[in-house]
């Protein structure tokens, strides 16, 4: 375990594949993956030194939240999940979820191709609306221009709003591009998370150096909302190819240990990467 990584870190950003046999995909579903078992998960996390895992239900299962109940269930007080919801689910689905670990709904905007403010804004609502009761929160994979138009909207939400992956930002049009204000200053308020993850969605710079000024100025602008997720195994489009369904689409090859590395190089100081790595995570899922 690498001696600068705090007790009791977490990765609050990755998926589990598989068995198929097991598990159905989403005839709607952009990609396959390959699998991608909990097993191997457990493997990285030991070598980086992570406690504690955020198991986020990946868009090739729609719905079906199986796989993520069960590798909950395996890692017990260890694991938290994020699941997706429809009108379909029911209330005594949720609680079940609830008692399995899950502590948030994803709505996926982005892979979607959802870009219209307006449906954006009712689909985090109604997400909201049905998961406030549980004290859950809510997750998006959004890009700035459509966060941007929801920020007025989000006082009004009943939930902690997470955003993933640097609110996908884009790292060559510098921190006066339009809409990461908006972003900046609901992170100052403390009214959203976000998960600084995956930057190679956001970056094509070697090492993704461009990513570190948009990190760092999202962490000064307020480090208690600040998370970090490898996004293991790198699925679906973070593999830069074609997405397949017939086929499958190949994860992206990731140096993990480097992406942790950066995280702690963002973060400025130990007592800010404590903050990233455990208390943050530690009172958004309940740990």
């Amino acid at each position: 375990m690498p001696s600068d990584i705090p007790a009791g870190a977490c990765d609050c950003h990755v998926h589990v594949f598989g068995p198929t046999s097991q598990y159905c995909f989403d005839p709607a579903r952009t990609y396959t993956p390959a699998e991608a078992p909990l097993a191997q998960l457990d493997a990285l996390h030991r070598g980086l030194g992570i406690a504690r895992s955020v198991i986020v239900q990946p868009s090739p299962y729609g719905t079906d939240n199986r796989c993520l109940l069960d590798v909950l269930a395996q890692l017990g007080d260890a694991g938290r999940g994020v699941a997706v919801i429809d009108a379909t689910t029911t209330d005594e689905a949720l609680a079940a979820m609830h008692r399995a670990g899950v502590r948030g709904v994803r709505v996926n905007l982005e892979t979607s191709g959802e870009h219209d403010p307006q449906v954006a804004r009712r689909k985090l609502q109604q997400a909201a609306a049905r998961v406030a009761p549980l004290g859950w929160h809510v997750q998006t994979y959004t890009n700035l221009a459509t966060f941007a138009a929801l920020a007025d909207s989000l006082p009004d939400l009943p939930t902690t709003l997470v955003v993933d992956h640097f609110g996908r930002a884009q790292p060559h049009l510098g921190l006066a591009q339009v809409g990461l204000d908006r972003l900046l200053d609901a992170v100052a308020a403390g009214r959203v998370y976000v998960k600084l993850s995956a930057p190679y969605r956001i970056s094509r710079v070697a090492d993704y150096a461009d990513a570190a000024p948009l990190a760092r100025a999202l962490v000064d602008a307020n480090p208690d909302r600040m998370l970090w997720g490898s996004d293991w195994p790198h699925p679906g489009s973070a593999a830069g190819g074609p997405l397949s369904v017939d086929g499958i689409t190949p994860f992206r090859q990731e140096d993990n240990h480097r992406a942790l590395a950066r995280c702690l190089e963002w973060a400025g100081s130990a007592e800010r990467a404590r903050r990233i790595l455990v208390d943050n995570p530690a009172r958004l899922y309940g740990f």
